[in-house]
């Protein structure tokens, strides 16, 4: 028997709901894409990729579109819920300018360079871009700010376009693409509303993020909402999330309080890997190694420093400075996206195009397939098919909002009631709070009165006393996705103003229970047939949930606190390409994903 547990009518309502027009004050779960490229960006229309602003909207509202390599890609799932275009600011629609006979940019001197059939002379024109934006120096002769007003046109009125309150949310945003010296400092920028300015701010402007945020505060004041979410932590060579200032400058109350205004949340996952933690920051953490990928965006440079470049370090971090200082630069809540350079995101592994057009579009360009002649014995990736290899089908941000509106869903992005998954849709649901009672699984009224009583995820939970406090974890599977195994609570907290970290099992699917000593649930035996990529169909769980209470506790410590949630294990998007090509999966590949999703944290605050 499959590990089912019934569930009142109520409940399965308030965590199931999606789509709903009404406002549910228990707030229903929406997913959506904050990272989505189009043709308007740079680097993908040298990739072929002719898709549009609207032709992204139309793919998440569940319509096929073309893929640049000739097939036609369409969600298997639901549409999705909200969605943001995000194309790079820098050099926003100049490439297309660039190739139109007709537009005095076509008149630059490597234009025709740049669309021939000679590779190298693609390569050798291209790569100006790429020295332009390492700079932080525009190309004088590529420096046309009306063509690119233009562009931020067509994308702020698809925007409008495709808003359908209730139904389908759409948000103006863009990529600001910071990368002094190819360190990944890349933000995207996301505005609330029907309003935003006339151009945006770009890191051709500066590639400083403290100055993109402050920007941000001046069009707050003209009434412009918006806030940045920084991506990639993972390529940034440690900078994302570096112990100082931009200049090097030691960190103070102003710069956090600059930095937590304009950046609530940070992206976790996509398709250019996890930005959760690194095996050499967590090596006592048995999932850390979960798509890594260790080198600089764009460039086969190897990450050197690894500290500074994932969330949960950044997390432990900020609660270092918070003990010492008083202040806390990395408040963040987590968000998943996809990254797609193809205005459509390949959030399934058994539908995997990858990312960025005619590049790795096929399973031979993407070292999942050796090509015609070859096999593994003699296969070496050409290009940047080892690159590619890293990369996956990830991912998504679920949110908790009362309706599926600008307003409702930019409000709970604010306040952190945000989940990250890699690509399936899983609920999660996390609260804090002193004397729940032990039967709040099980009650009607157990979203009501936690939030009455607790706080959710993204938000502070203060110290009463020594009592220690009680966390509600729960999770949903997704009816087109894999069987839950585990949920776990990762927590950090300071001691001896030193930064700990700790995973703990605190729900297992199949009728078993977290060891008392190791705090891990025993392996589920859930297995995989790689031949046919079919799963157990006799285990794991649909819902998983755990009234728990942290057994190391100290009512001084700092701490936070996030849930993770861990399917059964599933054939990985390498290994679905080789079984339908009939060959054996890359060796040097991992054959299995255990996909998964994670909460945005809550914090424990003690007092002072």
């Amino acid at each position: 028997m499959k590990n089912y547990k019934l569930l009142s009518s109520a409940i399965v309502a308030a965590l199931f709901a999606t789509g709903a027009a009404a406002q549910n004050r228990d707030r229903n779960a929406y997913f959506g894409d904050l990272h989505v490229h189009t043709k308007l960006s740079f680097d993908a229309y040298i990739f072929n990729v002719r898709a549009t602003p609207d032709d992204a909207y139309r793919y998440a509202k569940g319509e096929s579109i073309q893929h640049a390599a000739g097939y036609d890609v369409r969600l298997t799932d639901a549409p999705l819920d909200f969605l943001a275009v995000t194309d790079h600011s820098e050099y926003l629609g100049i490439l297309p300018a660039m190739h139109d006979p007709k537009h005095p940019l076509s008149k630059v001197p490597y234009a025709p360079d740049l669309f021939s059939a000679d590779r190298e002379k693609i390569n050798a024109a291209f790569q100006r871009f790429g020295t332009s934006l390492r700079s932080g120096q525009y190309l004088p002769e590529l420096k046309d700010l009306d063509t690119s007003r233009s562009a931020w046109r067509t994308i702020v009125d698809s925007a409008e376009r495709h808003y359908v309150p209730g139904k389908f949310t759409t948000f103006r945003g863009y990529e600001f693409t910071s990368a002094p010296d190819g360190q990944n400092l890349h933000r995207n920028v996301i505005f609330a509303g029907a309003r935003s300015p006339d151009l945006p701010f770009t890191a051709l402007d500066s590639q400083n993020p403290e100055e993109l945020w402050r920007w941000m505060d001046q069009q707050r004041k003209q009434g412009i909402e918006v806030l940045a979410i920084p991506h990639n932590s993972n390529g940034s060579d440690g900078r994302m999330f570096q112990r100082v200032q931009f200049d090097g400058r030691p960190m103070d109350r102003s710069y956090a309080e600059l930095r937590t205004r304009n950046e609530p949340l940070a992206e976790i996952t996509q398709v250019k890997g996890t930005s959760e933690t690194h095996p050499s920051l967590s090596p006592n953490d048995e999932w850390s190694s979960f798509e890594i990928m260790d080198t600089y965006i764009g460039s086969p440079t190897k990450v050197t420093k690894f500290s500074g470049g994932y969330v949960r370090d950044a997390l432990k971090a900020g609660l270092e400075f918070e003990q010492a200082q008083g202040f806390n630069p990395y408040r963040m809540g987590f968000v998943g996206a996809s990254d797609t350079h193809n205005a459509a995101g390949a959030f399934e592994e058994s539908r995997y195009f990858s990312k960025v057009g005619i590049l790795d579009g096929k399973p031979e360009q993407r070292g999942s397939v050796p090509p015609a002649g070859k096999t593994w014995d003699n296969y070496e990736p050409q290009n940047n098919a080892a690159r590619y290899q890293t990369w996956g089908a990830s991912g998504l941000t679920g949110v908790w909002a009362e309706e599926n509106t600008r307003e409702s869903i930019f409000a709970a992005l604010r306040r952190k009631e945000t989940f990250a998954t890699s690509g399936p849709r899983m609920r999660v649901r996390f609260f804090a709070g002193y004397e729940l009672p032990n039967d709040i699984q099980n009650r009607h009224d157990m979203v009501s009165h936690v939030y009455a009583r607790g706080v959710p995820m993204g938000g502070d939970l203060l110290q009463r006393g020594a009592r220690a406090p009680q966390f509600l974890a729960w999770a949903l599977r997704d009816p087109h996705a894999g069987w839950l195994q585990r949920v776990q609570i990762v927590k950090g907290w300071v001691e001896d103003g030193k930064a700990q970290e700790r995973v703990f099992d605190v729900a297992c699917s199949d009728g078993l229970t977290p060891d008392s000593q190791t705090h891990r649930c025993a392996d589920n035996g859930a297995t995989v047939d790689l031949r046919t990529c079919a799963v157990s169909e006799n285990k794991g769980a649909v819902e998983l949930r755990a009234l728990w209470s942290d057994p190391t506790f100290d009512a001084r410590q700092r701490a936070f606190y996030y849930v993770r949630v861990l399917e059964n294990p599933s054939c990985r998007w390498s290994t679905w390409d080789a079984m339908r090509a009939g060959v054996e999966p890359n060796p040097k590949l991992a054959k299995t994903i255990q996909e998964r999703a994670w909460s945005s944290p809550i914090w424990y605050v003690p007092q002072r």
